[in-house]
């Protein structure tokens, strides 16, 4: 029996508890539920194309994405005789430091949204549009880079138990990110059209890697 395959496999359940609930209480389990890209998608190359990229990408796609990012645990399977060393216990450390991180803006941003549609739905007034506190206040997405930093360290116990820094499992999490910068690129251009701050706030806040905050320019 394998520490190291228990131990990624314990990792992986944590983080699929955490994307069940939160994508459960946005409504996303419901019938009719979908994220809001999606509908922006459709509209933005038309039902046919939409569902050529359902069969071609959402169905299968996902699922091949998700194989490639676990695949690390075949690295670990193969060289079960391999035990747990430093590398192991540093990949467990920061996935759960990245885990903890991506709930903690999870909920950051669910209040943020409850509280925006309690004061709607009052007729009150919004001070501001889109989230820019807490985590989101050093960088633009801090859900998006604990998510992949999950899956970064995730690897590292395929190098753990094989030896090797570079092999084909690394294709997951290359894969995940390309995804991802895809995907905020396309969430950030509804944003920016949506509300006309936003561009100020990328303008001063990074993206991903929470770095200084930059000052902006003057026109």
């Amino acid at each position: 029996e394998s520490m190291r395959l228990n131990l990624k496999a314990l990792l992986v359940v944590l983080w699929g508890v955490r994307l069940t609930y939160n994508f459960a209480r946005k409504g996303g389990f419901k019938k009719g539920g979908e994220d809001y890209r999606w509908a922006h998608l459709r509209e933005r190359v038309g039902p046919v194309v939409f569902q050529i990229l359902n069969i071609t990408f959402s169905a299968p796609g996902q699922m091949l994405l998700i194989w490639l990012f676990t695949s690390p645990i075949h690295q670990a399977w193969r060289f079960q005789e391999a035990g747990l060393n430093g590398l192991d216990l540093l990949a467990a450390a920061l996935f759960v430091v990245f885990l903890v991180g991506e709930t903690v803006a999870d909920q950051q941003m669910w209040n943020f949204q409850q509280a925006k549609k309690r004061r709607l739905a009052a007729g009150e007034p919004v001070a501001a549009p889109f989230v820019t506190t807490g985590l989101f206040r050093y960088c633009r997405h801090p859900n998006f880079i604990c998510e992949l930093g999950m899956w970064w360290t995730f690897y590292l116990f395929a190098v753990a138990a094989s030896g090797e820094w570079l092999h084909w499992t690394a294709l997951g999490f290359i894969a995940l990110t390309a995804q991802f910068i895809a995907s905020m690129r396309m969430g950030e251009s509804i944003s920016a059209a949506k509300y006309p701050g936003y561009r100020a706030y990328q303008a001063t806040t990074p993206a991903l890697i929470p770095l200084r905050r930059r000052q902006r320019r003057g026109p």
